[in-house]
């Protein structure tokens, strides 16, 4: 099995410095269901001084943060965001790849499970911070 490259799934300085550097979260896939991972790892950003900001299709209200549809609509009403946190499939999550980096974000951050490493190199590649396949909670859990 190949080695995993580090500058696609974030060593520990790199998540280091995302989760203890950043402040504001987009969240693609966050909608009002408590049932989806989404939601709760929301919540969890928020009791860690995060401010999130949902991007889902209906542009719902979550946890108190007005919703988009888009990240661009987003960046338009409240600025660019630190990070963009990926809650949706890995056969999706390219073009949401591109409009972090087109938003000028500061990294990305694919859920577990979310893989896609040409879009990940292709935010490398732009300068951002990438932390694939990893979940804010499994990291802080461990610190």
């Amino acid at each position: 099995m190949a080695e995993r490259d580090p500058s696609l799934y974030g060593s520990p300085g790199v998540i280091d410095r995302v989760l203890d550097d950043s402040t504001t979260w987009f969240v693609v896939g966050l909608g009002n269901n408590p049932d989806r991972d989404a939601f709760g790892i929301a919540r969890l950003l928020q009791s860690r001084g995060k401010r999130i900001v949902p991007i889902y299709p209906r542009a719902e209200t979550v946890h108190g943060e007005q919703g988009f549809a888009t990240i661009a609509e987003a960046v338009a009403a409240v600025g660019v965001p630190d990070v963009v946190d990926m809650f949706v499939r890995s056969d999706r999550v390219g073009s949401f790849v591109d409009e972090a980096i087109a938003a000028g974000a500061g990294a990305v951050w694919l859920q577990l499970g979310v893989i896609d490493e040409a879009a990940a190199r292709r935010a490398v590649d732009a300068g951002l911070d990438v932390v694939m396949d990893n979940c804010p909670a499994i990291v802080w859990g461990r610190r």
